[in-house]
């Protein structure tokens, strides 16, 4: 099952609690139904989970309290093991792995964020950033040194030595960053790490993490409640529920295509020219069409004004530079506002 396109691979992953879980595991596969959990008095926090999350993509999981992300992603991370099924780590099993070969991942393959940014108080900004290294048994010019880099990268040049009550909460959320960075990881988790930030803050810290991804291409699985967190930031989303996951596709497939009325519901409020791009929404390729092109990726909402103002629809480029449709006013209106022009 090693895929290196897919670092992580879940496949009919469950997480039971309750007295008796694993023998019932070990009599009921590939799973259990309702009928039997509530017999037992057994909770299933993660139901019959399969997905693939991509190499270098930002991989958001969302859902409401109790849907069972947080527990997807401490499975992920090794934090909890699951019940029955399979989890694949670079096409290591975590189930069949080793307290030590896991503590080997954790300190070098894998890092997390959590929303409690947890800095050490008696620690300034670069020991809490070098913390992990001296735990590693890194001698200290080294570990500093890192720490600075990282100082750098996430925007606090100058607050080194300041201690973490002497922050701001975007702030001590950027150390949180920086210290989870600074053993260079493989595959990073975030699980709600913005949701204890005021909005502004939050939109500022969406902002940088889109900004570090950009310049370091990590794996990412980031946890959220909230779907406009999620599209700004998100490759593909994972909505979750009961335990299961609903529904696996990009912001766009989500709003176009949802899997069923709870889906929906994550999507209804959320402005259609936020999420949908040009291809979804271009016309056929027009010789009436002029005019600077747009890229069939852009948002709609991007370049809704270049089409508005124009007397003319516009063509439509792919990435590499081939015209493959137009884009024009009725398209742009139908889709900012769901009304025909």
């Amino acid at each position: 099952m090693t895929d290196p396109t897919f670092p992580i691979r879940c496949r009919n992953l469950w997480k039971i609690y309750g007295p008796g879980a694993a023998a019932l595991a070990a009599t009921h596969a590939p799973g259990p139904d309702p009928e039997t959990l509530a017999s037992r008095g057994l909770l299933a926090a993660l139901r019959d989970v399969t997905l693939d999350i991509g190499k270098g993509e930002v991989f958001v999981i969302m859902g409401l309290s109790g849907s069972g992300k947080s527990t997807l992603v401490r499975c992920m991370t090794g934090l909890v093991p699951p019940t029955m099924g399979d989890l694949l780590i670079d096409g290591e099993n975590l189930r069949d792995m080793s307290p030590d070969r896991l503590i080997e991942i954790r300190r070098h393959k894998i890092s997390m964020v959590f929303q409690d940014f947890a800095l050490l108080p008696h620690l300034t900004v670069l020991g809490n950033i070098a913390f992990p290294l001296k735990v590693q048994g890194i001698d200290r010019e080294s570990r500093e040194r890192r720490a600075a880099e990282l100082v750098e990268l996430v925007g606090l040049a100058g607050r080194e030595s300041h201690f973490p009550h002497e922050l701001s909460g975007g702030q001590q959320q950027r150390v949180g960053i920086a210290r989870s960075l600074i053993t260079n990881p493989e595959i990073w988790f975030l699980d709600e790490p913005f949701s204890a930030l005021d909005p502004l803050i939050r939109h500022e810290m969406q902002d940088e993490l889109m900004r570090l991804q950009a310049t370091l291409n990590k794996t990412v699985v980031f946890i959220t409640h909230d779907f406009d967190e999620a599209i700004r930031i998100a490759d593909r989303i994972a909505i979750m529920r009961g335990g299961r996951v609903v529904q696996v596709d990009t912001p766009e497939g989500l709003v176009l295509a949802p899997a069923d009325d709870y889906v929906a519901a994550f999507t209804r409020k959320i402005p259609r020219h936020r999420v949908l791009r040009v291809a979804s929404v271009l016309g056929p390729v027009s010789a009436g069409a002029t005019g600077d092109p747009v890229r069939n990726t852009a948002l709609v909402g991007d370049v809704a004004a270049r089409v508005l103002a124009a007397d003319a629809p516009l063509p439509v480029v792919d990435g590499g530079g081939t015209i493959v449709g137009s884009l024009d006013r009725q398209s742009v209106i139908g889709t900012v506002f769901g009304v025909n022009a």
